[in-house]
Parts: structure tokens; sequence; C-alpha cells
């Protein structure tokens, strides 16, 4: 099976990497999170994008905090 070339990746790589960020951006601001710790999260997220950032998003999240 051929690889597609780097400019039809890069795209998709750039957005995978954006999103990740994203979550760690997230999981750095709650003060809490439901289900699993902070790291485990956030090897979640890394390990398994976007699944795990979709369910961080969706089922882990915190609330945030205001103040």
């Amino acid at each position: 099976m051929p690889v597609p070339p780097l400019e039809l990746l890069l795209p998709a790589i750039l957005v995978g990497v954006a999103f990740l960020g994203y979550c760690y951006f997230d999981l750095y601001r709650v003060a809490e999170t439901r289900f699993l710790p902070k790291w485990a999260w956030g090897v979640l997220c890394a390990l398994s994008i976007p699944f795990g950032g979709i369910a961080y998003l969706l089922l882990g999240r915190g609330h945030t905090s205001h103040a």
C-alpha cells in the first residue's frame, strides 16, 4: 500500500496536534476530572488521538473555576 505524500498528511497531523494541545490546556486549567486522574486522561489523550480527547471532553472534563 503506497504512502500518501506529506502534503496530504500534514493538515491531519496539524489538526491532531492542535486538538491534543487543546485537551492538555483544558486538563491544566480544570481543578479536577471525573472517572480518572488528570495524568491518566493526559496519557489516554496522547495515545489515542482523537478518541481519547473526545472521551475526555465528553466524560472526564471537570468543572472550571471562574473565580
